[in-house]
């Protein structure tokens, strides 16, 4: 069995304002109802793989745990990394969770990327773990159908044949326009698809060989971390001495053996809001788009309304525009890899949008803020079926809650009751409280906020499930 590691951090900024550093675009569903870590998942639920491992971040450690659920998978083990340290710490710490099977065949995958003919993505799998022996680290590229300046390149020792391995010659960074151009006429590049397969014994050999420093830190930061609510937390201190630096650069580019299997099936790493379009699949004038939106007499656009609200473009041509509660987006295609700089310019402004995402995802539901005024906030609040609230009390507010769908039980000091549907309850300033949902389904509330201070931070905790600090 193939033992998949998902690579599941990253912010993708270049997917702003859908994609943001609190809700970043792997677990926003950019194509269809699922997510893209979760059509990751799916990827690899087939009987010749292995119980996911999932390498994440403390921030979103409920939301990988709680979206592998909804498909099923109950048995992903997921570990956090208390800080990033980019891809090669990640991949050895997955390795050495894995080096009593020291024979076995670890595939490494991003957690964002779309496969369209998932049949011809597994054969090429296949093909990489029959190459996967002796020594040999495989990779996976893309064979080009135009000169693209944001992928890196795998240049090839001879033309592939079919999906069998071929030795690499080199690792070549983003090229400029003409060396991408020249690099499509030569038919031995193709683009670097981020993903890799090899054995355990193989990939720690070669972590000893190129790059030994990291095997202390990492191996530390296991032995010192704790199992936590479901979770492996590695160990802060130890995992932080570890070096920050790509798989590739540690390992891939000084090993002695490296194949790379071609892979077919549509893929793509949605690196920017062109490859969304592409994916998309345009129609015959250039337009695609998402929710309600509508195009009157446009050509090569994407339009997205992540709000509810109809977005209506008329005449564009050549335009990105995305709509959301908190943000427009508006920009010309041929500029979509230059997203990021918006959220650069966001940040160095302050701009909470930046960053923050208009639903703010909790381990126990999500809440989303409808109104904000002077002394007031009006939220909506969902609390997942078995979600408990802190137990809690604030300074400078009160509250009012409205049960709009489903069974709150409420903790309201000394008395706890349910409130269902279309019933409501105050908390007064200052007392001790808590909500849950011990139903089914998920329960709904408007909370009414009132108060001289309504920051998040006006939260005393006396007790959390989720031992959040």
């Amino acid at each position: 069995m193939i033992h998949p590691v998902i690579l599941c951090g990253g912010s993708g900024t270049r997917l702003w304002p859908a994609s943001r550093k609190a809700y970043p675009k792997q677990f926003a569903p950019l194509l269809g109802d699922e997510s893209l870590y979760q059509q990751t998942l799916r990827r690899f639920a087939g009987p010749d793989f292995a119980a996911p491992l999932i390498m994440t971040a403390n921030d979103f450690r409920f939301m990988a745990q709680e979206q592998a659920a909804a498909l099923g998978i109950a048995d992903a083990r997921v570990v956090i990394e208390p800080a990033a340290r980019d891809t090669a710490p990640a991949i050895l710490t997955a390795a050495l969770l894995l080096e009593d099977t020291p024979e076995a065949r670890m595939l490494i995958a991003p957690s964002d990327h779309v496969i369209g003919d998932l049949e011809a993505f597994h054969a090429a799998i296949r093909a990489g773990a029959e190459a996967a022996t002796d020594g040999t680290l495989v990779t996976f590229g893309v064979a080009p159908d135009r000169p693209e300046t944001g992928y890196g390149y795998l240049e090839l020792a001879q033309e592939p044949v079919g999906g069998s391995a071929v030795p690499l010659a080199s690792f070549r960074e983003k090229p400029d326009l003409a060396t991408a151009e020249q690099m499509l006429k030569d038919g031995t590049y193709l683009w670097n698809a981020g993903l890799f397969l090899f054995r355990v014994a193989d990939v720690l050999a070669a972590f000893e060989d190129s790059a030994p420093d990291l095997v202390a830190p990492c191996r530390a930061a296991i032995a010192k971390g704790r199992e936590d609510l479901g979770f492996l937390r590695l160990d802060e201190a130890a995992y932080g001495k570890a070096r920050a630096i790509s798989f590739d650069y540690a390992v891939m580019e000084q090993a002695a053996r490296v194949a790379a299997v071609p892979l077919a099936g549509g893929w793509s790493d949605l690196g920017s809001w062109d490859a969304i379009w592409q994916s998309a699949g345009p129609d015959q004038d250039g337009v695609a788009g998402d929710g309600p939106v509508t195009a009157i007499e446009c050509a090569d656009t994407y339009l997205r309304s992540d709000s509810g609200m109809q977005l209506v473009g008329l005449g564009l041509d050549g335009i990105v525009a995305v709509a959301m509660h908190d943000a427009v987006l508006v920009a010309r295609k041929d500029r979509a890899q230059d997203v990021k700089t918006v959220v650069n310019a966001l940040r160095a402004a302050k701009v909470a949008q930046a960053d923050e995402y208009p639903r703010y995802h909790r381990p126990w539901g999500w809440y989303e803020t409808l109104c904000l005024g002077g002394r007031f906030q009006v939220k909506r609040i969902m609390v997942k079926p078995g979600g408990v609230l802190s137990l809690q009390s604030h300074m400078h507010r009160s509250e009012h809650w409205v049960v709009v769908a489903g069974t709150a039980e409420v903790t309201l000091g000394d008395e706890v009751k349910l409130v269902t549907e279309n019933e409501s309850v105050y908390i007064p300033l200052g007392t001790v409280h808590r909500m849950a949902n011990r139903g089914q389904l998920p329960m709904y509330l408007i909370e009414v906020q009132t108060g001289s201070y309504l920051g998040e931070d006006d939260i005393v905790r006396y007790e959390d499930i989720y031992d959040r600090n």
